[in-house]
């Protein structure tokens, strides 16, 4: 039995699913997608980029979901860019916005700057009246780097939020014992994660995944989008697997009948949220 199985209330033998979409806010598109995939189909939760230009959007049309906070660092798109909302100098590429990969953020970025930036995209977030439900990093760079991860932990642990978490591999790979350490801060996050390769167009991993998950709770992700001349502007070599991420999620028949064969119990971040503050 995993111990988060018991603090949540289910069977030592339960596999138990997040099934979150990322990038909301992105987008136009990706809010109209993400918001059908919650309201009209298995998606039980979204992160939200703040710094992106359709993030107040995002807000004007939330009634109440499961929204946590992408926390952003990069923006990775060629053409189409935004940047940090603190104004943070160690943020900023040549571009005037956040570094394209990950590694330009470590190597430039000032922890303290970072520490500010993430608290102001939190602050935002609740300002425009959302009442977060976990916090989770765009690309990964607060996870994957100790430095980072001190501040990834610290906003956990300021504003009592669940964190999206890589798995036992990935803490062996990279050497550090990220998951041990948000255990003993009290953070809450799910058992197992996940990946899909590239991070989008997940539906081969998905359905592998759902015969697959072990018991405890899993997180799935997935960046659902509408075809439309917007999306395939903003991410023209991935804006395929975005379409049938949303499709997966809201009009397919066939994944709708493999979740619920597979015996999978679908939940939301709430949840984690609520175990964690009762403590």
């Amino acid at each position: 039995m995993t111990e988060l199985n018991r603090r949540l209330g289910f069977d030592d033998d339960a596999r138990v699913a997040i099934i979150n979409c990322d990038d909301l806010g992105s987008t136009h598109s990706a809010n109209e997608a993400v918001y059908d995939a919650l309201r009209e189909g298995l998606a039980t939760a979204a992160s939200l980029m703040v710094p992106c230009p359709w993030a107040r959007e995002a807000a004007r049309q939330y009634r109440g979901e499961d929204i946590g906070v992408h926390l952003t660092l990069n923006a990775e798109l060629d053409h189409y860019r935004w940047g940090p909302i603190t104004h943070a100098p160690s943020l900023v590429d040549g571009d005037g916005g956040f570094p394209r990969t990950i590694l330009d953020v470590w190597d430039h970025a000032d922890v303290e700057e970072v520490r500010r930036e993430c608290r102001a995209q939190i602050e935002r977030a609740i300002l425009w009246g959302f009442d977060i439900t976990h916090l989770d990093s765009h690309m990964g760079p607060l996870q994957l780097r100790p430095e980072f991860f001190d501040v990834y932990l610290d906003m956990a642990v300021e504003f009592g939020l669940p964190l999206r978490l890589s798995g036992e591999s990935t803490q062996e790979q990279i050497g550090f014992p990220f998951r041990r350490l948000a255990a003993d801060e009290g953070i809450l996050a799910p058992d197992h994660f996940v990946y899909v390769r590239g991070g989008v167009g997940s539906r081969k991993a998905l359905e592998r995944a759902l015969f697959d998950l072990r018991p405890g709770v899993t997180e799935l992700y997935l960046h659902p989008g509408l075809n439309t001349p917007e999306l395939r502007a903003a991410y023209p070599t991935d804006w395929s697997g975005r379409v049938d991420d949303h499709h997966l999620l809201v009009h397919d028949r066939n994944f709708r009948s493999l979740l619920r064969d597979s015996g999978v119990i679908t939940i939301g971040w709430r949840a984690l949220k609520a175990a964690q503050r009762a403590g």
